[in-house]
């Protein structure tokens, strides 16, 4: 049961109209929302610059440990029922804040074949990665400063497969001037347990 914190008899409690602002996309709360508070607000409920408040944070640095973590677990270790924890990581997946997935080396699950390439585009960088993103061979890409101007890893089954797709899917995008590849020979380390801010 949520309980609201009443403003003691004395306190000024400041009323404001949230009209003007547009829907978060992190905490859903619609436009029109109407805030009494009287100048404090719990740790627990304070949006953090990246709009999640405290136990949003806990239940995804819960998930990051241990992505098959029981919610009742998760919900002792934060202080909620099982099923506002279920109802909060649904709302944290339908938002695209997280994704509970199971992480594998693509090199032991018939993709041998893995690399980094950086890529240089010249022209409208961001249509060139729109179309980039969409090959299935293109597990992470990002727009970066320095050298290259998008960094793309790709997971092939073999080296023709990785030929092809630089050949006839990256290079032949729009704007592509020049790629450099870089194989992955063994995966040493990879995390996701990076916590929230």
């Amino acid at each position: 049961m949520r309980t609201t914190r009443r403003p003691a008899a004395n306190t000024k409690v400041n009323y404001e109209f949230h009209a003007d602002l547009p829907e978060s996309p992190l905490i859903h709360l619609p436009k029109w929302l109407f805030v009494a508070h009287d100048g404090g607000m719990s740790t627990r409920e304070r949006p953090t610059p990246s709009g999640l408040d405290d136990v949003s944070r806990a239940i995804i640095e819960q998930l990051q440990q241990d992505g098959r973590r029981p919610y009742s677990a998760i919900g002792r270790a934060v202080g909620l029922s099982e099923a506002a924890v279920r109802q909060r990581v649904q709302r944290l997946i339908d938002l695209g804040v997280m994704q509970v997935v199971a992480v594998t080396d693509p090199m032991q699950v018939g993709f041998p074949r893995a690399a980094m390439i950086g890529i240089r585009v010249t022209g409208d960088l961001v249509r060139a990665a729109d179309e980039i993103e969409r090959f299935p061979e293109v597990d992470y890409l990002v727009i970066t400063a320095g050298s290259y101007d998008l960094l793309a890893e790709v997971v092939c089954e073999d080296d023709e497969h990785l030929l092809e797709t630089l050949n006839n899917k990256i290079r032949s995008v729009a704007g592509v001037s020049h790629t450099e590849t870089f194989i992955y020979l063994q995966l040493r380390k990879q995390i996701y347990t990076w916590g929230t801010r």
